[in-house]
């Protein structure tokens, strides 16, 4: 995405002109007779999402006129730079920095391109960057959720939890920051048994990741992803329908990798702690068991009803380490839930939230920076739902209902009371391609949660 940018201005860039809707006549009336009429004749509205090509009197490309529904929209250009015939291009506008940026930040993430394994068609068209904009901070947010985007869309063959944790001990060497595994059988000794159940019947071995960076002075933030490498569902297997996209399925984890990127890169003071259960959920015969009990590391014993419900199992035995340290704040990141892309659909996140001033300020982050999500409720009397006669609750409830909100109910009996904490169940794939968000791995709420800690911690 980084090389859809050009560093600046250079002789040669084609102007692109952004053209609000609702302005459009009143902009087309101050423009010259020729580009009245081309204007006219091709029938360009200056709806969103739509351009226009306008040539000049040799029939070379004069200009490019893109009609967007606002200023600060993010996605309004997102869809150009593979539309667009390949060349270099400048924006040719008055707007304030803060949409300038957003509108460069959109073009970049529309030029993202998954070539590992295929090459491209074509290379982007690329966009010059406006003096105006802080291209620092614009690099900064195209490497870290170009990280998340790579990791999700690598096919499990090659993003195993010897993978991710390669990729987060690259990330560790990058900024400096200490990262310690523990693999395997280690996991029995050093008292993570739950995610040691969930992992232990692949070749690949199970691991939890653990990456510390920062002042240890400084206010402790800890995040948790879920890295469940691929999910076959286990002994309760999934249909092959259900099964396709399941690379997808370390998604919390890639984006907690992306977002530590965004934190340690632009230097926010905190300490940082980021905690990646990593996984594969296969099936052998020394695989967990309906039915079977296990016992974690918080010391809650597990009556296991549905070994597809694993995320939330490797997620409880990670959230009772973060809590011993007591942050400030603890963030988890999964892909949960199909009960949450039920009732929000697969664009939309669901946060469940423990401290209401932490949620009303993520979701006003969210509005902010255009990286949507919607609070669903910690619905206590659903507990109930999670009983067990022969343990001390269940991973999963026998009930098709209320699937997300008995999930993140799991979860919170794994965080100390007085602990903020929010819990992100997430798609972390677009189905389609649209304006910046083509289709495959997707890094969702990254943006809006480092634009809340940035305004927290970094004075933003």
């Amino acid at each position: 995405m980084k090389d859809s940018l050009l560093p600046s201005r250079t002789p040669g860039c084609i102007p692109l002109i952004p053209v609000v809707e609702s302005e459009f006549s009143a902009w087309l009336e101050r423009q010259d007779d020729a580009l009245r009429r081309w204007l006219t004749v091709t029938g360009f509205k200056a709806k969103p999402d739509s351009f226009s090509l306008a040539p000049d009197a040799d029939g070379r490309l004069r200009m490019v006129i893109a009609g967007i529904a606002n200023a600060d929209d993010l996605w309004a250009l997102g869809g150009l730079p593979t539309n667009l015939p390949e060349g270099d291009y400048a924006l040719d506008a008055v707007f304030a920095q803060r949409p300038l940026e957003r509108l460069t930040l959109g073009w970049a993430l529309g030029a993202y391109q998954f070539t590992r394994y295929k090459a491209a068609k074509r290379a982007p068209a690329r966009l010059a960057l406006d003096p105006a904009c802080d291209a620092d901070r614009i690099q900064r947010q195209i490497a870290a959720i170009t990280l998340v985007r790579d990791l999700i869309n690598t096919p499990a063959a090659d993003m195993m939890p010897e993978h991710l944790a390669e990729a987060t001990l690259a990330l560790g060497r990058e900024f400096g920051a200490e990262v310690e595994q523990t693999v395997g059988e280690e996991l029995l000794a050093r008292n993570f048994p739950v995610i040691h159940a969930v992992g232990r019947a692949s070749a690949h071995p199970p691991r939890l990741l653990d990456l510390r960076w920062g002042d240890p002075n400084h206010p402790k933030v800890t995040l948790l992803g879920k890295g469940v490498c691929f999910d076959s569902g286990g002994l309760d297997l999934k249909p092959s329908s259900a099964m396709r996209l399941m690379k997808k399925d370390m998604g919390g984890a890639a984006t907690v990798l992306g977002l530590a990127r965004l934190i340690m890169s632009s230097g926010l003071p905190v300490r940082l702690r980021v905690l990646v259960a990593a996984v594969e959920n296969a099936v052998a015969g020394n695989a967990f068991r309906p039915g079977d009990v296990i016992r974690s590391r918080q010391g809650l014993t597990i009556e296991i009803h549905n070994t597809d419900a694993e995320g939330r199992l490797i997620l409880c035995d990670a959230l009772a380490e973060a809590a011993t340290e007591q942050p400030e704040v603890m963030l988890d990141f999964a892909t949960l839930t199909g009960a949450a892309r039920v009732a929000l659909g697969t664009e939309i996140p669901a946060l469940f939230c423990n401290d209401e001033g932490l949620a009303n300020d993520l979701r006003a982050a969210a509005e902010r920076e255009q990286d949507p999500f919607w609070r669903l409720p910690l619905h206590q009397p659903y507990r109930t739902l999670l009983d067990s006669k022969i343990a001390d609750l269940c991973n999963a409830s026998e009930s098709s209902y209320a699937g997300a909100i008995t999930a993140a109910l799991f979860l919170k009996e794994f965080v100390p009371a007085g602990t903020p904490w929010a819990h992100f169940d997430l798609m972390a794939w677009n189905l389609k391609t649209q304006p910046g968000r083509p289709e495959g791995g997707e890094a969702m709420t990254l943006r809006a949660v480092f634009g809340w800690l940035e305004q927290r911690y970094g004075g933003g």
